[in-house]
């Protein structure tokens, strides 16, 4: 019976749950702003004791590993790091776009069951602008391509929609919808990142034993952090 600890910092969501054999029994989220520092720890706090048992019992601890926001990565992956070397238990990461496809998963089923094709996913991260973290998947949850940064226009995906439908979803979906306009070009909603999202994916990397090292891991960016000076700043 694995009970792990998810955290999931990479996006605007400050998410925390706690699953038992994959299934969760307790979380915590907000949805407004980036208050991940202050937010993460109360949170872990608020889930073991919601789950009703003490944190000596974890298994292990599950931290997103990216992309997305650079700040928020940093928050999580120390925060997750400070737990396993306090308790002296495994570290698992998980790709944000993977449990995000791993989720709608699910959602999407219904449409094989009413005899249409099955559909690919597109999770989406915003990276500001016009650009996405993103990568495509099946409807499976089984990812198809790499994960890119891509800037999005009216060809983006024109492929893939030529012949199926593709369902775009997470927090840089809303800004496409309107360059993105194939009737192939599905848009479900608001679906946020989420730590209740990662329960499957971290079961089953227990199960393989597929640890991080703890003194070595390092989230995924993708793409370097770009410090930069507001322009009316007088030195």
């Amino acid at each position: 019976m694995a009970r792990i600890l998810l955290l999931e910092t990479a996006t605007e969501v400050c998410s925390v749950a706690l699953s038992v054999d994959g299934t969760i029994v307790a979380s915590a989220e907000k949805t407004e702003g980036f208050r991940h520092s202050e937010l993460v720890t109360l949170y872990v706090d608020q889930v073991i004791r919601e789950w009703d048992s003490g944190v000596e019992l974890l298994d292990a601890v599950c931290v997103c590993r990216g992309p997305g926001s650079y700040t928020g990565l940093r928050i999580g992956v120390s925060v997750a790091k400070g737990m396993c070397y306090a308790l002296d238990i495994p570290l698992l990461s998980v790709s944000t776009l993977n449990a995000m496809a791993s989720h709608m998963a699910f959602r999407t089923r219904g449409e094989e069951l009413s005899g249409n094709a099955p559909p690919l996913l597109c999770p989406m991260i915003d990276a500001r602008r016009m650009e996405v973290y993103t990568a495509l998947f099946d409807n499976q949850g089984n990812q198809l391509s790499e994960i890119t940064a891509a800037i999005i226009g009216e060809d983006s995906f024109a492929d893939s929609l030529a012949t199926q439908k593709v369902w775009f979803f997470g927090n840089g979906a809303s800004k496409c919808q309107a360059v993105i306009r194939h009737p192939n070009a599905i848009f479900p909603g608001e679906v946020l990142a989420s730590a209740r999202f990662m329960s499957s994916l971290a079961e089953e990397r227990f199960n393989n034993n597929a640890f991080e090292n703890v003194s070595y891991f390092e989230p995924f960016y993708l793409k370097d952090f770009v410090a930069t000076v507001p322009k009316n700043k007088v030195f």
